[in-house]
This record gives structure tokens, sequence and C-alpha cells, in this order.
């Protein structure tokens, strides 16, 4: 008769099977994402949130009209655009040999309207100019008495370089992400002489200039009620390889909508940037779930507000082991269906809009939150799946305030949006050379994203403040930051 075995002598064999059947659900899903990254169709990426509030197929009523509304909006954009452009009116006037009637040949014409009306795009080249400045002198009969007219105002003491000639430095690297050695050629083929060295100082120097504007701005933001944050690498060049910094970005909204982003450089990503910026502060932090947070979140500091783009990007990574992963990706889109409705009502943070949250995606969350609960046991914690349904439920508390307060988002975007300028610049010029080079990158990408976000032209604003800032009174320096600034152009305009 065969022995048998206890249940207990199978046990470590079962783990063992369970431990390789997770690592195998594991590989499965990072050579998933691999094949899809690599060789998958655009379509298998994550799809954004507005397409498939869409709808994959709307009927032909909903598709007309929809192409009717944006075909609306961009002829508007264009009509404000072409307004807004410089204009120059050039006249034709009838050759000598042609101001005769065609039909009598009478010489005796005359001018019939205004004449025929077109319009022209041309391209005019921009150039610089080599600028003598010349003083009178005026003396006095006596011998004695000189008087000398007024030295023009420089943004630099004895600087050859005047403020619209630094603004373009600085918007052509901040948002146009143009390396200075690339700008050096452009600047040489536009007659001036000039080396990436020369640019690379000029762009330290408006940067020290500015330093109190960009400076001002991230207190600005840091005193909100809410504030978005992120961070991204970039790299500073060392002297045998180069070493991680990263570039931090903060943000808020204004009571009048008006969007505040400010920028912060490290040469690591510990919580001292966090706690350096918004130290001491008290409201909300829209952020993912980063750990470097926690020195300025709960229980001293700010109430943490989760992201859900993360928490449907970690289940739309999981589809491929586990399909059932779109039955979650369902509930978050129908979170971001109540924010539409919202915002198609004109009910954006309000308390319409808290009622709205609260009558239509809070039950949404207690069913996300009971699948959740469901399907956990089911699948290896270590697993796609798994490591989502883990995510989502450590941030469950921060993922769900924005139903109690109508002024947080329901994601992070918005931040990782203003980083996107920095990651193409890292791009094109690769690295920053030193800490200092970083922090003064960051605080002109500030200036420099905030007058976009506002559509402010960065040169028009960089030119007029490089010269204001430092004669401007340190307690009205607010009046200078690029939303003031274009609210006190505008009133002085009409």
């Amino acid at each position: 008769m065969p022995r048998v075995l206890p249940l207990d002598h199978f046990c470590p064999w079962r783990e063992e099977a369970e431990e390789l059947r997770e690592r195998m659900t594991s590989l499965e899903s990072k050579m998933a994402a691999l094949e899809r990254r690599v060789f998958g169709r655009n379509a298998e990426k994550l799809p954004p949130v507005a397409s498939e509030l869409r709808g994959a197929s709307p009927s032909p009523e909903e598709e007309t009209a929809r192409a009717t509304a944006a075909l609306a909006k961009r002829q508007k954009r264009a009509a404000r655009k072409a307004e807004e452009a410089p204009t120059r009116e050039v006249r034709h006037v009838v050759p000598p040999e042609a101001r005769h009637c065609p039909t009598y040949g009478s010489e005796d014409l005359k001018p019939l309207g205004t004449g025929r009306t077109s319009v022209m795009y041309e391209y005019v080249p921009a150039f610089f100019e080599r600028q003598v400045h010349v003083q009178e002198v005026l003396a006095c009969a006596c011998g004695q008495g000189v008087v000398t007219a007024p030295a023009p105002v420089r943004v630099v003491d004895r600087g050859e370089y005047g403020p619209g000639f630094l603004a373009h430095v600085v918007t052509s690297k901040c948002a146009d992400a143009m390396p200075l050695h690339r700008l050096a050629q452009r600047v040489e083929r536009g007659g001036v002489p000039m080396h990436r060295s020369t640019l690379t100082d000029l762009f330290h120097q408006s940067a020290s200039v500015l330093q109190p504007l960009s400076r001002h701005l991230l207190q600005v933001i840091a005193a909100s009620e809410v504030v978005w944050a992120d961070e991204t690498p970039m790299r500073v060049l060392d002297v045998k390889k180069t070493k991680q910094g990263y570039l931090w970005t903060f943000l808020t909204q204004t009571p009048k909508g008006e969007w505040l982003i400010g920028y912060r450089f490290s040469l690591g990503r510990a919580s001292t940037t966090p706690n350096d910026v918004l130290g001491g502060t008290r409201g909300a932090l829209v952020v993912d779930a980063y750990t470097g947070y926690n020195a300025v979140t709960l229980p001293e500091g700010r109430v943490r507000v989760g992201c859900w783009a993360h928490v449907r990007r970690r289940f739309f990574d999981a589809l491929p082991t586990a399909p059932e992963a779109r039955e979650a990706l369902d509930f978050i889109l129908a979170l971001y269906r109540v924010e539409a409705q919202a915002r198609d009502a004109g009910l954006v943070r309000t308390d319409a809009h808290r009622e709205l949250r609260q009558q239509k995606s809070a039950p949404v969350l207690a069913g996300l939150r009971a699948w959740m609960e469901e399907q956990t046991p089911l699948h290896p914690p270590k697993g796609p799946l798994g490591q989502a349904l883990s995510y989502a439920r450590k941030q469950w508390d921060a993922l769900t305030r924005f139903v109690r307060d109508a002024r947080l988002p329901l994601d992070n975007n918005r931040s990782e949006s203003a980083l996107r300028k920095a990651t193409l610049g890292r791009k094109n010029f690769l690295f920053v050379g030193h800490e200092a080079a970083g922090e003064n990158l960051a605080g002109l990408y500030a200036l420099v994203a905030t007058c976009e976000a506002h559509g402010v032209n960065p040169e028009d604003y960089l030119a007029d403040v490089l010269l204001r800032v430092q004669t401007h009174p340190n307690a009205r320096i607010g009046e200078l930051l690029p939303h003031e600034w274009k609210r006190l152009r505008a009133t002085s305009a009409s």
C-alpha cells in the first residue's frame, strides 16, 4: 500500500510554483509592452481620454456637428491672428502705357472706388542691427558748464547687447528649444559676429537680472490653495560623465482662471526641493504617488490629491495579460465623462460642479472600489493587474478627494504638460553645464511658460521687464509677472 504524504509536504513546491507563476505573468506583461512599443501600431498606445469620450463611431449628425464646430473654431482663431498680424498696405498703380480707356482710347480716367483688395502673406526676414548711440554734448559760453544727453538704458552696465537681443536669446532657448550653438550660427548669418560662449553669458546674465521675478512667481504659486507638481530628469555636465539632475514644476490656477507656472532645478530627486518651495504652506497638492512629496503633505502640510491618469495608465498596461482590466478603464472613463459634462455646462470649480460629482462620480467610485476588492485575490500581487490594483488601493484616499472639492482636478496632466517644453529642450541641448546653469534655466523657463499660458509674446515681455525690473519697487514686483503685465498693457492701450 503506497504511503500517503501529508499535504504540508507539498507546500514548498506550491509556494515555488506560485512564485514562478507571478514571475511568468510579470515577464509576459513586460514582453507585451515591449512588443507594443516597438512593433505595435500607434492605435495600441494609451488613447487620450477625449477620444474615448467622443466614442468610436459617432452618428453622422454628431460627426457633422463636430466638424462644423471645429471649422468655426479654426476660422475664428485664424481671423483673430490675421487682425493681430502686422499689416502693410502695398499700392499697385496702373502703368502709364495702360492709363487709357480700352474702348474709346480716352485718357480722362478717374479712380473707381477704393480699388480691388487682396491679401498675401509674405516673410520679411528678421535682422540684427548695430546701433551707434551718439550722446549730444552742450557747452556754455562760460567754458565751465557742460550738459550731456542721457546714455541709453542698458540691461548690464557697459553691455554691448540690448534688451531685445537678450529677449531673443532667452526665447529661442526656452520657448523654441534651440541650442545656443545653433542660435550663434543664425546670429552670424544675420551679420553679427557671435560665439556660443557669448550667448551663454548673455543667457545667464538675463536669468540673474530676472531672478527677483522668477523667485516671486514661485512664491505666489506656493501661497495658492491648489498646486500641481511634477519632475523630470535633466542631465548635468561633469568631469568624466554627466550626472543626474531634475527639473521640477509647480503650477497653480488663479481665481480668474489664469495659469502660473514655476520651475526649480536640483541635483537630486529627494524631498528637499518640494520642501523648499512648499514647506510650511497649506492647501492641496496634486501629484502622483512619488514619496518625495511626502515631506509637504499630511498630516502637517498640504492635502495630497491623486492622479487618475496614472491609475488609468497602469490598468491599460495590464490589458495584454489581464483583459478584465478593461472594466477598470470603463469606470475611470465614467469619471472623466462627468468632468466633460461639467465643462460643457460651464460649471467647473463651482458648487454645482461639486454637487454633480457627488451625484454621479461618487457611485462610480463605489463601483470601482467594489470591483477592485473582488479582483485583488484573483491576481498575483507582482503581476501587472495586481500592481495596478495595489497602486489604486494605496492611493484611494488621495484619488477620491476631488469629490468633496470642486477646485481639485481629476489628474495631474497639467504639470506633465508643463514639462513637455523642457523635455524637448533636453533632447536638443542634452544637458546643462552645472547646477547654477540649471537654476537659471528653470527661472527663465518659468517666465516664458507663463507668458505662453497667457498668450503673451515672450520676446515683447522680456525686452520690457529686463529694463524695468531693475528699478521697479520690490514691494510691487508682482506687477511685472506676465499675467499682470498683460493686464496693465491692455489697460494702458485702452
